[in-house]
């Protein structure tokens, strides 16, 4: 079926809740481990169809945040949804209570009764007026993001559109450009450290009525980090620290002489070459055309799947007024299929959107038909290792894209790889220092913020850019409002990519096989059991980002970047 031919119909609370309730019911008086499976098959389908609505709401809304329906469809979602989640967690504490247990995880897995675990520890019925305004405060982020108008040179452009004049060959250009962009967040900072502090505030308090000590305790169970905790994350931080800042600190010094400047300021960090950063050559349709190619060849599964996704026009690319920002991909479930959301800018991003959310759709694709639905997708750090890895899987075929800027585009997407671990981070570190001192000051946060930087970051440079370098440089990124403690996980993922990357080059026979293997497996084993199943290193595992420096330093050193 086609995007549009996908019906979305809101499901009626009142007769939904009532056939959930009658369901909580049967499961509870369950006789057999049979009856009890036959009962939680029909929950399933409830769930998936719930899932297929919500996604569809969320894509039209996304597509355009003017439209008055999906608008009113977003905000009746985020009040409702919290009030669903007291059955989902009655269906939980059922679940991890049967006598059936045993005999149920062969058709329903032993990860799922984990999940269903922390379900439990991380919902309870009091706290539904406090999900609803938090679900409120980052629907006003997404919506105060969609409405940035950025003046450049006499014309109107938002947040994405305005991004390849950052990337220009002209440095005033790139400067005015960049601080067009910024001079939107420095008029609305009041407004996102509002809605920032009260969204602190509230999960805060989530934490404390759930019985957790502060929202870090409870944003680990909430993201589902089943095999490790707190303390192996800090050492992980630590080995960025001490591995990559200093590598990608030489990655800085030798952009800046590639460009013949003393130092990078904060508008050059996104410039990468005198001659200019690597395009893509083509509009949107010639783009989606080589991807089809590319796909094409790479497998009978990947050939297989962007046919699906380019027949039934399962993605909206291009960047347009109204469109929230970013890229994703989400699925419908009920339909079994995926689609991907991004905002076309002219950069290299939108070749990455063609090969990093294809690698999350591609999972998505092969492993639509496990059962239950919650475990097609795996927790989000596993989610990551499949789009990255695609990312370099796709080197093969980026001269199609990129013609006679190839090698830069290697140079650029590797070096770039390893400029984001520090950052990835950075936001981490950050967002515990917030959640673990719910009290601070919004001064006080961007002074952590700050701290940080230098730490991590310890070549950038924000001139004279005075909100920058107050702390404010995080108003842009959304994971840190809407998603917290997702950002580590990139980083995860990032490592486990970069192994995959690293058999590839080196004529390992079975990287793909692996990777079709982790594709399939969806979400049923948890996140160190499905980097073991590819065979990869666990990136908590000691020396793991040693090698995968030490591989990629010489695979860089063995470009001469000052001819690009």
């Amino acid at each position: 079926m086609k995007f549009n031919e996908l019906e979305y119909k809101r499901l009626d609370y009142n007769q939904t809740s009532k056939k959930l309730e009658s369901l909580v019911n049967r499961l509870e008086e369950a006789k057999s481990a049979e009856n009890f499976l036959t009962v939680f098959k029909e929950i399933d389908k409830i769930n998936s169809h719930m899932e297929t609505m919500i996604s569809l709401c969320y894509v039209r809304h996304s597509i355009d945040t003017s439209n008055k329906f999906y608008d009113e469809e977003n905000d009746y979602w985020d009040q409702t949804i919290p009030k669903y989640q007291v059955y989902f967690t009655k269906i939980a504490k059922i679940m991890c209570n049967t006598k059936f247990k045993d005999e149920l995880y062969q058709d329903i897995g032993e990860t799922y009764f984990k999940m269903a675990e922390y379900e439990i520890m991380s919902f309870d019925e009091k706290i539904i007026p406090l999900l609803q305004e938090e679900n409120k405060l980052t629907s006003e982020y997404d919506k105060l993001k969609a409405k940035a108008k950025v003046e450049f040179e006499g014309k109107i452009y938002n947040l994405s559109t305005i991004q390849p004049f950052t990337e220009s060959e002209n440095r005033d250009i790139r400067k005015r450009s960049y601080d067009a962009k910024i001079k939107f967040y420095e008029e609305n900072e009041s407004e996102f450290d509002r809605i920032y502090d009260q969204l602190v505030k509230v999960r805060d308090k989530i934490a404390k009525e759930l019985g957790f000590k502060n929202f870090t305790e409870l944003g680990y169970i909430r993201m589902n980090r089943l095999d490790y905790n707190q303390e192996m994350v800090s050492q992980y931080r630590k080995e960025i620290l001490a591995e990559v800042v200093p590598f990608v600190s030489e990655l800085n010094i030798k952009q800046a002489k590639r460009l013949g400047l003393n130092s990078l300021k904060y508008y050059d960090k996104s410039f990468k070459f005198k001659s200019g950063n690597p395009k893509p050559k083509g509009n949107p349709k010639e783009l989606v055309s080589k991807a089809i190619n590319m796909y094409e060849d790479m497998s009978n599964e990947t050939s297989n799947f962007i046919h699906l996704m380019n027949d039934n026009n399962l993605w909206d690319l291009e960047s347009k007024e109204n469109k929230s920002m970013g890229g994703y991909c989400t699925t419908f479930p009920d339909f079994k299929l995926p689609f991907i959301f991004s905002n076309f800018n002219g950069t290299s991003g939108d070749v990455d959107v063609l090969t990093h959310e294809a690698g999350h759709a591609f999972q998505a694709f092969m492993s639509k038909d496990i059962f239950p639905t919650a475990l097609q997708s795996p927790t989000l750090e596993s989610c990551e290792i499949h789009s990255m890895s695609m990312e370099f899987f796709a080197y093969k075929y980026m001269k199609d894209f990129f013609k006679e800027d190839v090698e830069k585009y290697f140079y650029s997407h590797l070096s770039s790889t390893f400029s984001f671990l520090p950052y990835g981070v950075l936001v981490d570190h950050f967002q515990h220092e917030v959640y673990n001192n719910p009290n601070m000051t919004a001064s006080e946060r961007k002074d952590c913020w700050r701290k940080l930087e230098k730490m991590y970051l310890p070549t950038l440079d924000y001139e004279d850019n005075d909100f920058l370098d107050r702390g404010n440089f995080w108003f842009q990124q959304g994971h840190i409002f809407s998603s917290p403690f997702y950002y580590i996980d990139y980083t995860l993922a990032q490592v486990c990519a970069l192994q995959f990357w690293n058999r590839m080059i080196t004529n390992d026979e079975d990287y793909w096989t692996d990777y079709i293997n982790l594709c399939k497996l969806g979400g049923t084993k948890s996140f160190v059991n499905l980097v073991k199943a590819a065979n990869l290193k666990v990136p908590f595992q000691a020396g793991c980002l040693k090698d995968v420096v030490k591989n990629a330093r010489n695979y860089l050193n063995s470009i001469d970047d000052s001819k690009l």
